[in-house]
C-alpha cells in the first residue's frame, strides 16, 4: 500500500498511528509533570482557562513529537523489531505528508498558547525546538532521554509563567524531576530495542549504562525521590504529598524487579508502570492542596 490513492477515512486512520493516538502512554507520562507544576502554581486547582490549554497542549505536542520522530527515524525503524510495521516506515505514509502533519499540530500547539500571557508565549518557542530537535539526538549524543526529559518538562516553566506569572525556582525543580524521570522511564523503554540500535548505530542512555543500567537507573531512582521530598519541603506540602511520594517509590523497587533480567517485555512493563508512578504523585499532591473549609 503507498501514501496515494487510499481512502480519506483510511488516510485519518494512519495519520492517526502515526501520531501515535493508539498509544496514550506518551500522553500521560508528558501530562503528569505538567499537572504537578500547574497544581503547584496554583496551590491547588489552576484556572479553568490554564488548565484546559495545556492538557489540550499536551495532547497536540504529544502527537507532533511522535510524527517529527518517526520522520527522523523512517531510515532506521524498519530495522527495529518494534517499530518495523510503523506507516511512515511502510510507506503507507509519505514524508511530504508526515512534516505538513507535524507543521499542522504544531499550529494548533501555538494557537493555543497564544491563548497565554507573553511570558509563556515566549517560552513555548524554546518548547517546540526542544521537541523538534529531540528525534535527531539520538545520532549525535548517548543522552536522548535527557533530551526527551527536557522537552517534556518544559512544560513545567510555561507553567508557572501562564498561572503564575512568573517562573520561580520550585518551576525548575520540577523541570529537573521531569528532566530525570524522563531519563528512569525512556532508558528502560531504550533497553527494549537495545540489541537492534547496538546493529544499526544508535545511540541511548541503555547503550551507553551498558550492563550498569540497572545499577545507574536505580541512581536515578534515588535521585527522583530525594528530589520530589525537596520540592515538598519548598512549597510547604504535608502528609499526602510525601505518602504518594512513598507509594510510588515503592512502584520504583518494582520496576528494578521487571527490568532485572533484562527481557525485552519486562523491561516494557517497566516503562508502562511510570504512568501509575506519575499518578500515584499527583493523587498525592491534589490531596494534599485540597481546600480546607
Amino acid at each position: 500500500m503507498t501514501a496515494t490513492g487510499a481512502d480519506p477515512v483510511n488516510r485519518l486512520l494512519l495519520y492517526a498511528r502515526l501520531a501515535r493516538l493508539d498509544r496514550p502512554i506518551g500522553n500521560f507520562l508528558l501530562l503528569w509533570p505538567t499537572l504537578w507544576a500547574l497544581w503547584l502554581a496554583a496551590d491547588g486547582l489552576p484556572r479553568p482557562g490554564v488548565f484546559s490549554v495545556f492538557v489540550l497542549g499536551v495532547f497536540v505536542m504529544r502527537a507532533a513529537g511522535c510524527v517529527i520522530n518517526d520522520y527522523a527515524d523512517r531510515d532506521f525503524d524498519r530495522h527495529v523489531e518494534r517499530t518495523r510495521n510503523r506507516p511512515l516506515t511502510t510507506g503507507q505514509v509519505s514524508e511530504r505528508e508526515a512534516l505538513a502533519l507535524f507543521v499542522v499540530l504544531c499550529l494548533i500547539a501555538f494557537g493555543l498558547v497564544l491563548l497565554m500571557n507573553r511570558l509563556t508565549i515566549l517560552l513555548s518557542l524554546v518548547g517546540v525546538a526542544l521537541a523538534a530537535t529531540y528525534p535527531f539526538m539520538k545520532r549525535h549524543t548517548h543522552l536522548p532521554q535527557v533530551h526527551l526529559g527536557a522537552a517534556f518538562g518544559w512544560a513545567a516553566p510555561m507553567a508557572f509563567a501562564a498561572q503564575a506569572g512568573e517562573v520561580t525556582s520550585l518551576a525548575w525543580l520540577i523541570f529537573a524531576a521531569a528532566v530525570i524521570w524522563a531519563t528512569i522511564y525512556d532508558t528502560e523503554y531504550a533497553m527494549v530495542d537495545r540489541n537492534d540500535d547496538l546493529k544499526i548505530g544508535i545511540k541511548s542512555t541503555a547503550v551507553l549504562f551498558g550492563r550498569h543500567d540497572r545499577l545507574m537507573i536505580g541512581v536515578l531512582m534515588v535521585l527522583m525521590t530525594l528530589l520530589l521530598v525537596v520540592i515538598g519541603g519548598q512549597a510547604g506540602l504535608g502528609v499526602a504529598w510525601y505518602a504518594g511520594v512513598a507509594v510510588a517509590s515503592l512502584l520504583f523497587v518494582h520496576q528494578q524487579r521487571l527490568i532485572r533480567e533484562r527481557r525485552r517485555e519486562d523491561c516494557f512493563r517497566a516503562f508502562l508502570n511510570n504512568n501509575i508512578y506519575g499518578g500515584i504523585v499527583f493523587a498525592g499532591l491534589v490531596v494534599d492542596t485540597l481546600p480546607v473549609f
